[in-house]
C-alpha cells in the first residue's frame, strides 16, 4: 500500500460552540481545553446530547467556534479541508456507484487518472477486506461492509485526521467488535491521527490510546484518560480486572454530572409527579 501522510496534531485552546440563533441559542461546548498528538487515537466520550458530535464538527470545519482557539497542526479551522476526512453512523456513499467506483471519487475529483484512480480503490479496498466485493453496490453489502468501503473513501484521500462519529454505532455487537478489530488493523498501516466520538465504554477502552470524558451540555471535560493497554489489543482485555476497573472510573464519572433520582419526580404512569392532565 502506498505510504500516507503521517497524522496530524491538534490543538483546542477554550474552545466553546453555540448553536442555534436567537431564542433558541445555546451553548453546546464550553471551555474545551486539550491537545492531541500525530498519530494518536483518541475516543470523545460521553452521553448523547454532551457536544462530542458538535465538537467533530467543528474539527471538520463544518461547525464555526464561538470562541478560543481551533488549530490542525498550528493553522486555525476555518472550513473543510481534504486533510480532515470524516465517517459517520450511517454511510454517505452513492448507491449508483459500485464500491470501487465509490473509493475512487475522491481520486476522481483531485484529477487522477482513470487507471491511477482504479489503482488506489483496490489497493485500499483490500486493505479493508473487501477486494472480492469491488463490484457491488452498496444494497448488496452488508451494513458492516457498507462502513468498511466508507472507511476505504476516507483513507484514499491520505487524511491527516480522520474524524469517526459513532461509525459503529448502528451495528450488531459481534459486527460492532470486528469492525473495531478492524479500524486497529487498518491503524497499524495508516499512520493518521483518529478522533473517534462514541457513548460507548467499552468501545473507547478498547480502542483509543487516550479518552477525552465530556460532561452532559454544555460539554466540558470532566478528565483526560489515558488508556494503559499495550498494542495489539486482543478482545480479550476486556475480560481482564483492570479494564473493568477502568471502566468502573469512566462510568462514575458520567454517573456524576447526571441527576441521581430522576425517577422519583415520576409516577408510576411516567408522569412528572404534580403534573395536571
Amino acid at each position: 500500500m502506498s505510504a500516507l501522510v503521517k497524522g496530524g496534531r491538534i490543538d483546542a485552546e477554550h474552545v466553546s460552540i453555540a448553536l442555534g440563533r436567537g431564542a433558541d441559542a445555546f451553548e453546546a461546548v464550553q471551555d474545551v481545553g486539550f491537545t492531541i498528538e500525530p498519530g494518536e487515537l483518541v475516543c470523545i466520550l460521553g452521553p448523547s446530547g454532551c457536544g462530542k458530535s458538535t465538537l467533530l464538527g467543528a474539527l471538520a470545519g463544518h461547525i464555526e467556534i464561538a470562541k478560543g482557539k481551533l488549530h490542525v497542526d498550528s493553522a486555525p479551522v476555518s472550513g473543510p479541508h481534504p486533510d480532515r476526512g470524516i465517517v459517520f453512523q450511517h454511510h454517505t456513499l452513492f448507491p449508483w456507484k459500485t464500491a470501487r467506483d465509490n473509493v475512487a471519487f475522491g481520486p476522481k475529483m483531485r484529477g487522477y487518472g482513470k487507471a491511477e484512480r482504479r489503482r488506489l480503490a483496490t489497493e485500499m479496498l483490500e486493505l479493508v477486506g473487501l477486494s472480492d466485493f469491488a463490484n457491488r453496490y452498496p444494497k448488496q453489502l452488508s451494513g458492516g461492509m457498507q462502513q468498511r468501503v466508507e472507511i476505504a473513501r476516507v483513507l484514499v484521500n491520505r487524511p491527516r485526521l480522520l474524524l469517526m462519529d459513532e461509525p459503529f454505532g448502528a451495528l450488531d455487537a459481534l459486527t460492532r467488535l470486528m469492525m473495531q478489530e478492524l479500524l486497529l488493523a487498518i491503524w497499524r498501516h495508516v499512520p493518521t491521527t483518529i478522533v473517534f466520538v462514541t457513548h460507548d465504554i467499552d468501545e473507547a477502552l478498547f480502542l483509543a490510546d487516550r479518552i477525552i470524558v465530556m460532561s452532559p451540555r454544555p460539554g466540558r471535560i470532566l478528565e483526560v484518560i489515558k488508556v494503559p493497554f499495550e498494542r495489539p489489543r486482543p478482545t480479550e482485555i476486556m475480560a481482564s480486572a483492570e479494564f473493568g476497573k477502568l471502566k468502573a472510573h469512566c462510568l462514575g464519572l458520567l454517573r456524576s454530572t447526571q441527576d441521581p433520582h430522576p425517577l422519583q419526580r415520576l409516577s408510576p404512569l411516567g408522569i412528572a409527579a404534580g403534573a395536571r392532565l
